[in-house]
């Protein structure tokens, strides 16, 4: 969806999907944690979605009647920006479906920026109010967030928004679980790649130091999709830059690192979240039993086990 017209800096963000998708065709296919092509499971890319420039609220609209119609044909869909304010429109069409089958939702939002403005730049559908509108749509839970207004902060902590700010998570063992726990029912996610220090992604449209590392979030993910049914995601935010290719490769890689995460999700046994819960225990004591065997010695016991 390369949509950026009420980018606030620096603009670009609108050239982000062709640069993941043509990174994402020189990229390994293999998953090695998941052990899998996650390809192989069935990923469409649609043609790219013309954004409307009537006003930011048409657009919205636009992205809502393209999610819903994904949603009625039980695809998952996945949305690459852009600006931030994309997800709204897919927070939208998830919060209508799901309402008619009364299942529990919420949303967790990757942000270096709360964006809980009532408006910014004389519109509410900016991107400096995303999480404003997703909170309006389920409870938010927010993590990473190490940047906001004045007028922010004193409407802190609003309700049904629990935020993890970075500053609170560095350091500190145990707040994947907690964020985990706030999380209910089926879970949108949404990445604003500014989340990640800049070290690690230059290439954002507002870059803010003191981000989550790599393996950070993505373990958050991991043990998400393994308590949670994703119900949708989207990435935002990349801004190419030109001649450094890294970002774009960053967040290609990412991006089909969740993808397969969100497809695992889906293909659950039943039982619902009690059942996911057992199982995500189950992983986590898998993952630190694998995580003490080298790649090497992984790959000798699979050849011994596929001769034997």
């Amino acid at each position: 969806m390369p949509y950026d017209a009420t980018v606030s800096y620096r603009a670009g963000t609108r050239l982000g999907p062709s640069a993941i998708l043509d990174a994402s065709c020189n990229m390994e296919l293999y998953d090695e944690e998941l052990e899998q092509e996650t390809c192989a499971l069935g990923i469409h890319t649609m043609a790219p979605l013309e954004p409307v420039l009537a006003s930011p609220g048409a657009m919205i609209t636009r992205v809502e009647k393209t999610c819903a119609g994904l949603l009625r044909a039980r695809k998952l869909p996945v949305l690459i920006g852009g600006e931030h304010t994309i997800a709204v429109g897919c927070a939208r069409a998830l919060a209508r479906a799901l309402r008619k089958t009364g299942r529990p939702f919420s949303i967790l939002q990757l942000d270096a920026h709360a964006d809980m403005r009532r408006q910014y730049q004389g519109t509410s559908y900016n991107h400096a109010c995303t999480g404003r509108r997703l909170s309006e749509l389920a409870s938010v839970v927010q993590v990473g967030v190490r940047s906001f207004c004045r007028e922010e902060a004193d409407e802190m902590p609003l309700p049904g928004v629990s935020t993890w700010f970075a500053a609170d998570i560095a350091g500190r063992t145990g707040w994947a679980r907690e964020v985990n726990d706030a999380l209910d029912g089926e879970v949108y996610i949404s990445l604003d790649l500014d989340v990640f220090d800049p070290s690690l992604v230059p290439a954002v449209g507002t870059p803010e130091p003191g981000g989550l590392g790599w393996r950070e979030v993505m373990g958050l993910l991991r043990a998400v999709s393994r308590r949670h049914r994703i119900a949708g995601l989207d990435m935002s935010e990349l801004t190419p830059i030109a001649g450094n290719p890294a970002s774009d490769f960053f967040a290609a890689k990412t991006l089909y690192r969740i993808i397969g995460y969100a497809l695992e999700s889906r293909d659950a046994p039943e039982g619902g979240e009690e059942t996911m819960a057992k199982d995500r225990d189950k992983g986590e004591k898998k993952d630190r039993k694998k995580a003490k065997l080298s790649l090497k010695e992984k790959r000798r016991m699979k050849k011994e086990k596929q001769a034997g």
